[in-house]
């Protein structure tokens, strides 16, 4: 029976005092029986008869509630209650052993024949008592796994037990041969002791054991030996056994020594690759002593470090462990007061636990704010490395963090934090306290708000720099930090930063502004909260770029669509700088881009230059090209410093057909803005230039007849007017015809007799009615 399988079943329940109890009975019916068979050669008196009996008969109780205890199965691992189930198992593998260890040969030899004197035969099958002694190493083996015992001296009572029973059963077994030879005086004993079974039992027993222990050490004196040939055979298989049994012994005792001295010995040569590292690289005595005492610490708070626990134990349970040890010491912690607990959970389930040794440097200044840390216990100190020599100004204690103002602020480090005494951290990652934050909105605010108030107050730190002391007062610092908060896209710092009455309009080296960054890098919180706390929109950057201008540049539709609307309320000639600043920089894909918004391809600038002239006067050709093939009006080609031929040439191929400033696969956001500038018409917020909402081609003759014939008399664009009547007299005007009397086609032949059905860019064809 399997005892490491029982288990708390409705059927029965086996306890550890039972087991042991077992392995005492079982320890002593193998030690007793062989000294039985061998020294009183009869069969047994009655006391020590009904005591054998009494122990076949635990072990018979045990074989019948064997079938009625539960397993586990080996390969679903579920337990197995099903009582045919475990019948069928225990038949099929440890019955049969188990009932032919428990029969009473002895007692049945002598029902039968009734003879005390036990034959060979007989003791040969009371061997299979020798069965029960599995259950015994099942015993030492639970006692292994107990850390209520020390694991040395538990193996090392197995390994003296079994090389006691070993001797023991080995001497008796060598007395039996001599007890059965018939000739007594050539036997081992007998040559020493003539008449040895009239001698005290004491002497013949001492003398199997002695004969016993001197042959498996292999020393073998010589005094006690082999006599006839029985003995011989039984001493050379007994050698051989000894070999492996040696074997065994050294081995298992070489494993405790070497398990014993195994941490010292890495310690040890820890110790000795830190020194050779030092002095190979010449570091100074001060980080010699740091590495030291680092290697010496985790040496012997190895027990302490639970992180590497922690990473075997399933996740729902490192979150309940990391819960009751590390949650009352962050919400204590000034950051997460008011806080949800939902997240400090969160937050708490991230956090790694991390001892360091005394004077050791946990965060550096100027160092990236990658970590954040919160102290359990020790003392962190604070140090200035700024000047010639350290300054301490302040000592953190257990509740108080580190690392938090460089990780909000997006700034390194002001200080160096070095351990005071040995101390245990809690390592944060900045990326998993922004993620965070960013869960719930409400408490995204209040640890802003903590970590505002908290910093006003640190003035002694230094710290107070973070944030303005007056309204005539500013702080260039934190002036300076609104634009990295803008360049991560912590929307919510902005808006607190800036309630703090910082300058929303700060330039960097470059000249760029927080709306400048954010409107790069695609925030679109943060550039609404720049417009909501009254940025100036128009600020350009040393290189003449504005935030509108960047956001193009950088294909960020959204942020576009917002700031262009902002912006035209306050200046009308938005598009035209857009479009003149493109066309002066030759940037074809800005230009593609703003026209793609449905920007009129005419718009002035500040000066009244429109985007043709700027690129005509660059000598931009592509430039030039594609501002022609988009409908830009040119008045007289001869009126341009640009060659006239060239020029003219781009305007023929113009009306084969130009551009489409916005493709079937334009952004969503491209196409909602021209739905609404089509919507708004002339109105101030449309995309299009207030005084043209649509632009149109006109051209004299039938469209079929042109394509046919490959005309290549050039149309003009015109703006669309307000009724069919007045695009008639522009038409006449423009084409030198009478086209009062004419009716107008689209590109397909179709007659349009309302002007509400001409959208912008659309060719159309003043023809003579049949």
């Amino acid at each position: 029976m399997d005892l490491n399988m029982r288990s708390a079943t409705p059927f029965v329940v086996h306890h550890h005092d039972d087991d042991h109890k077992t392995s005492s009975e079982e320890c002593g019916a193998a030690w007793a029986y062989p000294f039985q068979v061998a020294f009183l050669g009869s069969y047994p008196k009655k006391p020590l008869y009904i005591a054998d009996s009494v122990v076949d008969l635990f072990f018979a109780t045990d074989i019948v509630l064997t079938f009625f205890v539960a397993y586990i199965d080996p390969t679903t691992h579920l337990l197995v209650r099903h009582s045919k189930k475990i019948a069928t198992r225990y038949l099929s593998t440890w019955f049969l052993m188990d009932f032919a260890s428990t029969i009473p040969f002895e007692g049945l030899y002598y029902l039968f024949t009734g003879k005390p004197k036990i034959t060979l035969s007989c003791y040969l099958l009371g061997m299979l008592r020798f069965w029960r002694l599995r259950r015994l190493k099942q015993f030492f083996t639970r006692l292994e796994k107990d850390i209520r015992f020390s694991y040395f001296w538990v193996r090392c009572a197995r390994l003296l037990s079994v090389t006691l029973l070993l001797v023991h059963c080995a001497g008796c077994l060598y007395y039996l041969l001599a007890e059965l030879y018939p000739h007594q005086g050539k036997t081992w004993i007998g040559a020493l002791i003539p008449n040895f079974p009239e001698t005290n039992l004491w002497i013949r027993y001492i003398s199997a054991l002695y004969w016993s222990i001197t042959t498996m050490t292999t020393v073998g004196y010589g005094d006690l030996h082999a006599v006839n040939t029985m003995e011989m055979v039984f001493i050379i298989f007994y050698m051989l056994f000894n070999l492996g049994l040696t074997a065994y012994l050294i081995g298992n005792m070489t494993n405790l020594v070497v398990e014993g001295t195994r941490r010292t010995m890495e310690f040890r040569n820890s110790i000795e690759a830190a020194s050779n590292f030092v002095s190979r690289n010449r570091l100074p005595p001060r980080l010699k002593d740091q590495i030291l005492a680092y290697m010496c610490l985790r040496f012997k708070a190895e027990s302490l470090n639970q992180q590497q626990l922690l990473e075997q134990l399933p996740k729902s349970i490192c979150k309940s462990i990391c819960q009751q040890l590390f949650l009352p010491t962050v919400a204590r912690n000034y950051l997460f007061k008011n806080v949800s607990k939902e997240i400090l959970l969160l937050l708490v389930a991230k956090m790694k636990a991390e001892y360091i040794p005394p004077r050791e440097d946990v965060m550096m200044q100027n160092e990236a704010p990658d970590d954040v840390y919160i102290v359990v216990s020790g003392e962190v100190e604070i140090i200035d490395c700024e000047t010639d020599k350290e300054r301490v100004v302040g000592t953190l204690q257990s509740g108080d963090s580190f690392g938090e103002v460089g990780a909000l602020c997006c700034r390194p480090q002001g200080y160096t934090y070095r351990t005071k005494t040995l101390s245990q951290l809690l390592r944060l990652k900045t990326a998993a306290l922004i993620e965070a934050m960013q869960t719930k909105k409400d408490d995204n605010i209040q640890i802003l708000k903590n970590f505002l108030q908290h910093h006003k107050k640190l003035k002694d730190l230094k710290i107070g720099e973070l944030l303005a002391e007056g309204e005539d007062e500013g702080d260039t610092n934190m002036d300076d930090n609104l634009l990295t908060v803008a360049s991560t896209g912590n929307a919510a710092l902005l808006d607190e930063l800036l309630k703090a009455k910082l300058d929303p309009d700060i330039g960097d080296a470059n000249g760029r502004t927080p709306l400048h960054i954010a409107a790069s890098e695609g925030h679109k919180e943060c550039v609404l909260v720049l417009l909501k706390h009254g940025c100036n929109v128009h600020l350009k950057d040393f290189s003449g770029s504005t935030a509108l201008w960047n956001a193009i540049e950088s294909k960020n539709h959204t942020i576009f669509n917002i700031l262009y609307h902002f912006s035209i309320l306050s200046d009308p000639y938005v598009a035209g700088e857009l479009l003149c600043t493109a066309a002066k920089r030759n940037d074809l894909a800005a230009m593609k881009e703003l026209l793609k918004y449905g920007l009129n391809v005419d718009s002035k600038n500040h000066h009244g230059q429109t985007p043709l002239q700027v690129a005509m006067s660059g000598n931009s050709m592509e430039m030039v090209n594609l501002l022609v093939m988009n409908g830009a009006e040119v008045v007289n080609e001869n009126s341009y410093e640009f060659p006239s031929t060239t020029l003219t040439e781009m305007l023929q191929k113009r009306e084969v057909g130009h551009q489409i400033s916005v493709p079937e696969n334009a952004p969503e956001e491209v196409v909602s803005i021209q739905l609404n500038a089509e919507k708004e018409g002339s109105g101030r917020n449309s995309v299009r230039d207030n005084n043209n909402p649509h632009r149109v081609s006109i051209y004299k003759g039938h469209p079929m007849e042109r394509r046919e014939t490959f005309c290549k008399e050039p149309g003009r664009l015109i703006r669309l007017p307000a009724s069919l009547e007045e695009l008639r007299n522009i038409a006449g005007e423009k084409l030198g015809l009478d086209a009062s009397k004419r009716m107008i086609m689209n590109d397909e032949g179709a007659e349009i007799d309302s002007i509400e059905v001409i959208r912008d860019n659309d060719k159309l064809f003043i023809v003579d009615y049949l």
